[in-house]
């Protein structure tokens, strides 16, 4: 009896039905305007040469994914830079040169939540058309719900810059950093049309808010420094 006991168990295991979770799937995400070496375009960046009008650069990379599963209902996308170093003092230190194997700390430049089912695409300049002082609108946007990203804390103690910095924002990496920046955009296709998340809400509330509604997700990589060559 307990023999077939056991096999019942082991039936009704397998049989059980699937989270979305482990039936996760794979996307695939690209980078538009990369050079050969995956490096993202200057117009991309953040940070730009002294005098540069301000609407040439911090221009959003042009994104495309494939469509996710069947039962997609929304999209969120985040790009993260994992290379910052972990001690913020270092930062355009005179003298000082940041090490490539120094301790790292992983921030969010572009946070972007429920997008439309039918969106596969970003047009370049989508989600920021130059530099905003005192950072883009949170909330409902041209390319789906913004939230907060990295500048809003890197910059509140500059009253010339400082605000909620909302979606895109792009790279500004140390010139005196040895390591090459990478920029990860990721792309998850959920099964809800909202996350429900509204204000500003961060790069880490998002990847709370998904949990259990991942259906499928992918990544690509580019790469920016501003190291002197």
């Amino acid at each position: 009896m307990r023999f077939w006991v056991g096999v019942m168990i082991c039936l009704a295991a397998v049989v059980a039905p699937v989270s979305a979770a482990t039936m996760e799937g794979r996307l695939t995400v690209a980078i538009g305007g990369l050079a050969s070496d995956r490096r993202l375009p200057a117009r991309a960046a953040f940070c730009a040469a002294d005098g540069a009008d301000a609407r040439t650069f911090d221009i959003s990379p042009a994104v495309r994914w494939n469509k996710g599963p069947n039962a997609t209902r929304s999209y969120v996308l985040v790009m993260v830079d994992p290379d910052v170093p972990a001690d913020l003092t270092l930062i355009e230190r005179p003298g000082v040169n940041i090490a490539a194997d120094a301790p790292r700390q992983t921030i969010y430049h572009w946070v972007l939540a429920d997008i439309p089912p039918a969106t596969r695409s970003f047009a370049e300049g989508a989600d920021g058309r130059g530099l905003v002082p005192h950072g883009k609108p949170i909330g409902k946007g041209p390319a789906g719900v913004r939230g907060a990203n990295g500048y809003t804390e890197f910059l509140r103690d500059m009253p010339a810059m400082a605000g909620i910095y909302g979606g895109y924002d792009g790279p500004c990496p140390p010139r005196n950093d040895d390591r090459t920046h990478r920029y990860i955009v990721t792309v998850y296709a959920l099964d809800v049309p909202t996350i429900g998340l509204a204000g500003a809400f961060d790069g880490r509330a998002v990847e709370a808010a998904m949990a259990g509604h991942i259906l499928a997700r992918g990544s690509a990589t580019a790469l920016y420094t501003r190291r002197p060559e």
